[in-house]
């Protein structure tokens, strides 16, 4: 039995899918949800509901009970990061509870010097939860994940195309951007197959990119010029806080263009080509599509 953590979300919801599609019976899948009433559709595709919260160990020895491996998907607790850390060690200690023998976790790609840069609290979660992990005597596959490709969106927000501008503060930094339904692909490969047994993997894209690129490849599609600006750390804080933006995402912005600025997610490597089989989907290609659906739709 494979169980996969955070299942109705954007990531687990696409491993299932990829499970499926490459031959795995439903039967053989169980997906924890938190509220049995949001998995109506796993349901009715002959998929195993169990009920756990990462905050409650009790509900996710329950929950794991027979199974054999599982894809633990980070928190996404938007509170401390000790929560998320917590909340790591809770499904790990749960797992060995009810011998679990495999678990394969999504992590975060990391460069040296991480620890001072401004996702440091962010990456040290990761490494507290990798370290525990790897203590815990679980055979273990750790899928240090790089940034989403759909995150460049919400960095540039929605209105490049009548702006003609990219605010945001990465500097010339680059990042290997990835596409979340490739690493939801990856994972799916890694656990229906075998010799992934205590391996590390950096998942990124095979060439970084920074915005400036992505200001020419939008130019590209829209026919007129979209210009890259990246202002300092407080006057871009100032200018999102004028236009009302919550704290809350002013300082998420902030951290990922401080951190992509300094590098943290300049990081190319073939692994994750090799275990999709082909070259992961390009910055180009994907901007290309999303920009050209948009002007379709926009003269439809």
């Amino acid at each position: 039995m494979i169980l996969v953590t955070g299942a109705t979300g954007n990531l687990g919801s696409k491993v299932i899918a990829h499970l499926l599609n490459k031959g795995t019976a439903a039967k053989d899948i169980a997906a924890l949800v938190r509220e049995e009433e949001d998995a109506s559709t796993l349901k009715e595709q002959g998929i195993h509901i169990r009920i756990g919260d990462y905050a409650e160990i009790d509900s996710l020895v329950k929950a794991f009970a027979g199974v054999d491996k599982m894809l633990l998907i980070s928190s996404n607790d938007r509170g401390a990061v000790e929560n998320r850390t917590k909340h790591h060690i809770n499904a790990i200690t749960a797992a060995k509870a009810a011998n679990v023998k495999h678990i394969a976790y999504t992590s975060f790609v990391r460069k040296p010097g991480h620890e001072n840069s401004a996702i440091s609290g962010f990456q040290n979660s990761h490494v507290e939860s990798e370290n525990f992990l790897k203590e815990s005597g679980i055979t273990y596959t750790i899928l240090q994940n790089c940034i989403y490709q759909e995150m460049i969106l919400a960095f540039i927000g929605e209105g490049v195309a009548e702006t003609d501008t990219i605010l945001f503060p990465a500097q010339d930094g680059k990042a290997s951007w990835v596409l979340r339904e490739e690493l939801a692909e990856a994972a799916a490969n890694i656990l229906i197959t075998n010799g992934h047994e205590n391996k590390t993997y950096p998942l990124t894209n095979t060439t970084s990119v920074g915005f400036e690129q992505i200001a020419a490849y939008i130019s590209e599609v829209l026919g007129k010029k979209v210009t890259y600006v990246s202002p300092a750390v407080e006057d871009f804080k100032a200018i999102l806080a004028k236009a009302g933006v919550p704290d809350l995402y002013i300082g998420m912005f902030t951290m990922w263009g401080t951190g992509i600025a300094a590098g943290m997610m300049d990081l190319e490597d073939t692994t994750l080509e090799i275990l999709l089989g082909r070259k992961p989907t390009s910055v180009h290609r994907f901007i290309e599509q999303v920009y050209r659906i948009e002007q379709e739709q926009s003269l439809a």
